[in-house]
């Protein structure tokens, strides 16, 4: 659905290699309006940011630096957090100052464009690249492009519930995420995780009862413990002492109910705690969602959740 140019920040493109290569390079994306990335070397103290692109010096003045800053709606740490990180730039003129050639680069006009590509092409239930920011106890922000920022809550991460999305996310971190609602009027993105995960049946069918698996605690309730055994099942084991939220653990799993999507376990022995996120695996490839059901077609629950796309 993205044009290639409008990608996260820090995802590199091969093409960018021969725009940044010199004045021939970056006279080219000028005319072009290509959006390109490099590292940020400085912020000086006038918030303006400093980039070197090959031989060339590059300046990226304050107003330049954010959507928003020019407006003053944004505030000035959106710039300096971007020292020694991956900024998208378009080229906006070349000239000498003191005698050096400078590149003057406008981030503002490429987060533009890429908001304006977003707000006109994307719809609600589109998959998209993203690449996480920064996490918060409520939830995980994402880069979708350019560093536009959209949110995943914390109860759209996975179904299997979770004490904070650093369980299941790092910064830096590429990701895949739906489109699960669009502010025209506010201008944001909201996604959600969760629905790329499976459903209880693709994930139930990895398991057999009788199978002896990993697992990590979740929760730990008066009436049992919630076990982890995919981002998108869980199960419930019996209480025991000696584990807590986060502790890696073996069950063996004694049954397997899809009528009442129950998973009921048995903790074999208690591993240790919980270390750095896995490595997600997606079970949806498709680039488009319409309707995701959760629940088994026999349940006597529905969990399921529906994409509509508002009107502009």
């Amino acid at each position: 659905m993205k044009k290639q140019e409008y990608r996260p920040e820090g995802i590199i493109c091969a093409e960018d290699s021969a725009y940044l290569s010199g004045i021939r390079g970056l006279t080219r994306a000028m005319a072009e309006g290509r959006i390109l990335q490099a590292r940020c070397l400085m912020c000086d103290t006038e918030h303006n940011l400093h980039l070197r692109l090959g031989s060339i010096k590059a300046i990226i003045p304050r107003e330049e630096a954010a959507l928003g800053i020019k407006e003053n709606s944004v505030k000035d740490v959106a710039i300096i957090t971007r020292v020694n990180k991956m900024v998208c730039f378009k080229v906006s003129r070349i000239a000498q100052l003191d005698g050096e050639t400078v590149a003057y680069l406008s981030r503002r006009e490429a987060q533009a464009e890429c908001e304006r590509y977003m707000f006109d092409n994307l719809r609600v239930g589109d998959v998209i690249d993203a690449r996480i920011t920064h996490l918060e106890q409520f939830g995980a922000f994402a880069d979708v492009g350019c560093g536009i920022i959209s949110m995943i809550s914390i109860d759209n991460i996975s179904v299997s519930r979770i004490e904070h999305p650093k369980n299941r996310f790092y910064p830096g971190m590429d990701i895949k995420a739906v489109v699960k609602a669009i502010d025209y009027t506010a201008g944001r993105i909201s996604l959600s995780h969760k629905e790329l995960l499976g459903t209880w049946r693709q994930n139930a069918e990895l398991f057999r009862a009788g199978e002896t698996v990993p697992g990590i605690v979740r929760s730990i309730e008066s009436y049992g413990i919630f076990i982890e055994l995919m981002p998108n099942l869980a199960g419930l084991a019996e209480l025991t002492g000696g584990v807590s939220s986060g502790s890696r653990v073996s069950v063996y799993i004694k049954s397997i109910i899809p009528e009442k999507m129950k998973v009921k376990l048995a903790i074999v022995d208690v591993i240790s705690e919980q270390s750095e996120p896995e490595q997600i695996r997606y079970m949806y490839s498709g680039q488009r969602l319409e309707l995701w059901r959760y629940s088994p077609e026999n349940s006597g629950k529905v969990i399921e959740t529906v994409f509509l796309q508002p009107t502009p």
